[in-house]
């Protein structure tokens, strides 16, 4: 889910930041950008330009009805400022923020059919996640074979989503963690931009601008239980160390509160965009000068196995319109490999079986988390 943050410490040949853990604190800069091209600017001055481009650019991705706009815009601006020397990178606690805040408006659209969705077709999701794994593996495995990339570095970037997990298991493995970054972001942005072009082009057109209001009213004591409880099951998937918990943890409690009736979430419109702006930032921001420079080499044997993965991804939700009658952009962006949160984001702001996405993409999460760093390493090993 959240990944590409503090690749700097772990990759640096040579530098006294070596050794550092993945996990450590987030920097909030990119050295090796400073003093060239927007790195010159103060930080301050960075985030303002990208507030100035990403406005006009999701305002305009809106208005012709992209689904998820409000993310693709931002995204596209960061990629801009990244790209041109930007240093400035977004902190932990506001990632942390927009993971609870989609968990819970997820969550809070989840029918009571999420669990005998999964329960009544789990051969067939495990069929579906166990394919777009091998796939994944088996393109990772091939760049090895063609010494493209050093070492290992191919099979752990190719892995299909938990890519936090791949990041920490890549660097423990010696692989080029700056590559595996690159990887796992370019992959993240094929599959978020195509899978928003499909529902635009498909029809499955964004909810109108009249639903969505930015300044329509609101419960305040709704939004302030809705967001102590992911806030509060945020952390706790943290403490507990849960891959993507501060995500899965608040959507799922979130998710059994809603079907239970218990509890109704709400979320003010204003704060999910603020939510969708900050995630495209993250993902954007992730694409530097110094990461473009490194994985120059890498670029054109990652993009064919991404084309590769996403084809492959396709032909199953061939397979699932075909045998199971489901709606083609519903099946599409179950069976897209990655990112759980810009799906989830691009599902819900798109006209489809929200409950059958978020089964298979959760299902395709936990089984990765489970046995991606096992299969990773058998293949490693023998690559």
């Amino acid at each position: 889910m959240s990944f590409g943050h503090n690749i700097k410490a772990a990759t640096c040949p040579g530098s006294a930041q070596r050794k550092l853990p993945l996990n450590a604190k987030h920097p909030k800069s990119d050295p090796d950008n400073a003093g060239t091209g927007l790195g010159g600017l103060k930080p301050y001055a960075q985030w303002l330009l990208l507030a100035a481009l990403s406005l006009p650019l999701a305002a305009a991705l809106e208005f012709a009805g992209i689904p998820a706009g409000l993310m693709m815009g931002p995204m596209v601006a960061a990629v801009i400022v990244g790209v041109n020397g930007g240093t400035i990178r977004l902190p932990r606690i506001f990632f942390f923020g927009v993971q609870v805040v989609l968990a819970m408006m997820i969550a809070g659209m989840v029918s009571p059919s999420l669990v005998s969705t999964f329960l009544s077709r789990w051969p067939l999701f495990l069929l579906i996640v166990l394919s777009v794994i091998a796939m994944s593996t088996f393109c990772g495995w091939v760049i090895t074979r063609m010494q493209i990339l050093p070492g290992t570095t191919a099979i752990w970037g190719s892995s299909a989503g938990a890519a936090s997990t791949m990041l920490l298991m890549a660097g423990a493995y010696g692989a080029d963690v700056r590559l595996v970054a690159f990887m796992q972001y370019l992959r993240v942005v094929f599959v978020a931009t195509l899978a928003t072009l499909i529902a635009h082009f498909g029809g499955h057109q964004a909810v109108g601008a009249d639903e969505r209001s930015l300044f329509a009213p609101f419960d305040a004591g709704n939004v302030a239980l809705t967001l102590s409880i992911g806030i509060v099951f945020g952390l706790i998937g943290r403490w507990l160390r849960i891959p993507a918990g501060s995500f899965l943890t608040p959507f799922a409690v979130g998710s059994a509160l809603t079907m239970t009736g218990t509890v109704h979430f709400e979320l003010p419109q204003w704060l999910l965009a603020i939510a969708f702006g900050l995630l495209g930032w993250n993902i954007g921001l992730g694409f530097t000068r110094s990461i473009l420079r490194h994985a120059r080499r890498a670029f054109a044997p990652t993009v064919i196995s991404i084309i590769v993965l996403l084809s492959f991804s396709g032909l199953l939700a061939f397979a699932l319109v075909a045998w199971l009658g489901i709606d083609p952009m519903t099946a599409y962006l179950a069976t897209s490999p990655g990112g759980l949160d810009s799906i989830a984001v691009i599902a819900a702001s798109s006209n489809v079986d929200l409950s059958f996405v978020m089964a298979l993409q959760t299902a395709r999460l936990v089984i990765i988390t489970l046995i991606g760093p096992v299969i990773a390493r058998f293949v490693a090993d023998r690559a």
